[in-house]
């Protein structure tokens, strides 16, 4: 490792949320977006590359070069940057640390590792090019991000796509450390639950009981001493998993909080103990006298977010198949509370028309979407990152698909202090 610094590849990057949340941000080209970093973090290679891959739907890499440099990130798609680098015909250099926010797909292995050539994943599949950069490059530390449900998918086989990747970890010699993080639980401005899974390379044996309240999550995210930890193992070759794991389990054996090292787990339900200052929606508003006319919801069109916002019980007819169908759905808050956090920002945040998931809050007696410096805030970013010359719908698909910048920057701090970096 390092001396000096931790260097980082991150991939997956989209507009920079690990970066900034790991190495802060200083740029004398924009001196408003300074941050502190979390420690000797430095980000030396980045990736990123939006499907279908057309030069419109790179907005989030252009951001990314906006404000990291020129030159800062590979646009390119992961698969072939590794197949290259694979081959020879491309370089990558080493790295203490790999970060990144995967996509939650079907991680299945088509090869047992008894087979020349070891595990074959699933062609496309994101998870087996952080798998091959992991084998090729050896970092230290992995720190990755992916929404919650990862822990219990799929539902024919619960908790065998987890069981998989952590039988990953474990034949690459990681032990694994993970947490389902509500951001709002921890101060932040919006209730976002995803799950952080934090991997070391190490030969140290730990003690996966004592770990739950010693490790890095523990001390980025502190937790009152859980009780009923649940042991067992996960196969050690990740085929198998894919093969057994979960079936017959009505219920992930996967709880929101565990540990993993050499195939063994420990896991468990927790509760958050968190003391420190909390934030609301209301605390990331920007001045109304900034806000662009067109966010501003028209008195004749308020009847149809009601509508979509409201609960409902009615018959519908399938218009492909002529079926006809009950819908129910429950009620959502409308208009959206200043007072508490934020719901989780979604790709589909941005437009004009009616939702049911936007957001909307009333100021005064007008009533008005969220609009893009407000959307960067709640995921701690500051207030116009996306700014870049994106279409405002393309600033809030940036931002429902990034991650809390302050979960990564504790983490980080939390690293600093228990390995003395």
């Amino acid at each position: 490792m390092s001396t000096s610094q931790i260097r980082i590849a991150e991939l997956f990057a989209g507009v920079g949320g690990f970066r900034l949340g790991l190495d802060g941000y200083h740029n004398d080209a924009f001196p408003e977006f300074e941050m502190p970093a979390a420690g000797p973090f430095t980000t030396i290679w980045a990736n990123n590359w939006e499907p279908p891959g057309t030069a419109s739907r790179q907005f989030a890499a252009r951001c990314y070069e906006t404000r990291f440099g020129e030159g800062s990130i590979v646009n390119e798609d992961i698969h072939k940057v590794m197949d290259e680098f694979e081959a020879g015909e491309r370089t990558i250099p080493d790295v203490d640390m790999v970060v990144g926010g995967f996509p939650c797909q079907d991680y299945s292995v088509a090869k047992p590792l008894s087979k020349a050539g070891g595990i074959e994943g699933k062609k496309g599949v994101l998870w087996w090019d952080i798998y091959r950069f992991l084998q090729h490059k050896s970092p230290r530390f992995v720190l990755l991000e992916n929404v919650d449900r990862l822990l219990k998918s799929p539902a024919a086989q619960r908790g065998r796509d987890f069981a998989i990747i952590l039988s990953c970890f474990a034949s690459l010699g990681y032990a694994v450390e993970w947490r389902v993080v509500n951001s709002a639980e921890y101060g932040c401005s919006q209730r976002r639950k995803r799950v952080y899974i934090f991997a070391e390379k190490t030969s140290d044996t730990w003690n996966l009981r004592e770990r739950m309240t010693s490790g890095v999550m523990y001390e980025a995210f502190p937790i009152h001493t859980p009780e009923n930890l649940t042991e067992f193992s996960v196969p050690t070759d990740p085929y198998e998993a894919t093969q057994d794991f979960g079936k017959g389990m009505k219920k992930s054996p996967f709880e929101v909080a565990g540990v993993m090292q050499n195939f063994s787990v420990v896991t468990c339900a927790i509760a958050e103990n968190y003391e420190g200052e909390r934030r609301t929606l209301g605390d990331v508003l920007i001045p109304e006298d900034e806000v662009p006319e067109e966010f501003y919801i028209d008195a004749a069109d308020l009847p149809k977010w009601e509508y979509l916002k409201g609960s409902k019980s009615e018959e519908r007819v399938n218009k492909a198949t002529g079926f006809t169908y009950h819908y129910s759905e429950g009620k959502m808050a409308f208009p959206d509370s200043l007072e508490k956090p934020s719901r989780t920002i979604l790709t589909g945040e941005g437009g004009r028309g009616a939702s049911r998931f936007k957001h909307v809050i009333k100021v005064g007696d007008r009533y008005r979407r969220l609009v893009p410096d407000e959307l960067d805030q709640l995921q701690g970013f500051p207030r116009g990152w996306t700014n870049t010359g994106m279409t405002d719908g393309h600033r809030a698909f940036c931002m429902g698909n990034a991650l809390v910048t302050t979960v990564p920057h504790r983490i980080g701090i939390a690293m600093v202090k228990l390995y003395g970096i």
